[in-house]
């Protein structure tokens, strides 16, 4: 995962996708083929570039990335033409179809706006942006532009976390009363150097927990009132060296209606120790999204297995499948940019408090 200016292409790399999308792309005839570009092919964009292989469908014709050695690679395994500067590729390959971006966060916004402004479908990696100004930047481009956009928010199509948002949606829980979160894991790989800069990454609730954040603002369909956090640097300070993000914070997030979201993030916990948790409690029971399984209130006995289409399948992939088949037929995705901005300014509202240590209220991110 490596550094990158405004011009660099290179980066590491509820419900609502019907269970069948896999299907209906192999059903496409080969004239419907949906050609695709890359933006950005490190850790996290080469797995992309992986998974976008697989979609029935799908050509890869151009792969951007400023690493030589990364690039070469990308175009190895797809055969596509690299380019070393995006605004090159666009300009030259008129006959991209749909554009997947997968750079570090302080690049997210000028990169989407201007594939969206030539009438590109964007895949954008989560957040949107690095604050609530280039959220809205991003948004208003999406609502001119002839093409979809959608957030990788990519936990929305995990076969578990579907099944327990749809079964939350469709009122299995009664009212929503809380939800209680953290993900708790060892640091991040420390060779990614933007990672530990707040000032590229947005800092890891932003960078990293939007999306569990995102999964429980689905949950509740409604954005906070206000958050109250605090958190910052313990064990790694100046680890590695420059290091500006935090390695523990924790928040308290109100919601409309007396929900409350408390959610803690840690970057020291042993291996195996806590981990990833995601639960909603409601009038009825509680949900574990992870697992896909609920509890009811009042009946004892073990965890109740919800029914999950496309169960055991990779959400990466299930969220690419659903992104080809919404720009065949131009349909508003599940995570589009409205759904992105407001869990993404869920992650910027606990910053700020965390920052500025005190209560904020949510219209002073919300512009």
């Amino acid at each position: 995962m490596e550094n990158m200016d405004m011009q660099d292409c290179s980066r590491r790399s509820f419900v609502g996708l019907a269970a069948g999308a896999p299907a209906l792309l192999a059903a496409q005839s080969p004239n419907d083929t949906v050609r695709v570009a890359f933006i950005g092919v490190g850790n996290r964009g080469s797995f992309l570039l992986r998974n976008m292989l697989k979609v029935p469908g799908v050509k890869v014709v151009a792969i951007c990335d400023i690493v030589p050695e990364t690039l070469q690679k990308a175009v190895a395994v797809s055969g596509a033409e690299g380019f070393a500067d995006f605004r090159r590729m666009l300009d030259q390959r008129k006959d991209v179809d749909a554009v997947v971006i997968a750079t570090p966060v302080d690049t997210h916004k000028d990169i989407a706006i201007s594939a969206l402004e030539v009438g590109k479908h964007v895949y954008s990696e989560k957040p949107m942006a690095l604050n609530p100004e280039e959220c809205r930047m991003v948004v208003n481009a999406a609502k001119t532009a002839k093409g979809i956009y959608q957030a990788g928010f990519q936990l929305r199509y995990d076969p578990n976390r579907r099944a327990g948002l749809e079964f939350i949606r469709k009122g299995g829980l009664g009212k929503v009363l809380f939800c209680q979160g953290y993900r708790h894991t060892g640091d991040l790989p420390r060779q990614t150097l933007w990672y530990f800069d707040a000032k590229r990454s947005g800092d890891n609730i932003v960078e990293q927990a939007c999306h569990i954040l995102d999964l429980f603002t689905g949950a509740i369909d409604k954005a906070p009132l206000r958050a109250f956090g605090s958190g910052g640097i313990n064990l790694y300070k100046n680890i590695p060296p420059g290091r500006t993000t935090m390695d523990n914070y924790s928040l308290v997030y109100e919601f409309p209606d007396d929900v409350r979201l408390c959610f803690s993030h840690i970057y020291f916990d042993p291996d195996g120790f806590s981990g990833i948790k995601e639960r909603v409690f409601g009038s009825l029971g509680a949900v574990d999204l992870a697992t896909g399984t609920w509890r009811a209130l009042e009946k004892r006995g073990a965890p109740v297995k919800l029914e999950a289409p496309d169960a055991g399948q990779d959400s990466n992939y299930l969220s690419l499948a659903a992104f080809i088949e919404n720009a065949r037929g131009k349909k508003m995705p599940l995570n589009n940019a409205e759904s992105a901005r407001r869990s993404t300014l869920v992650a910027m509202l606990g910053r700020k408090s965390i920052y500025e240590k005190r209560v904020v209220s949510w219209n002073e991110v919300d512009v």
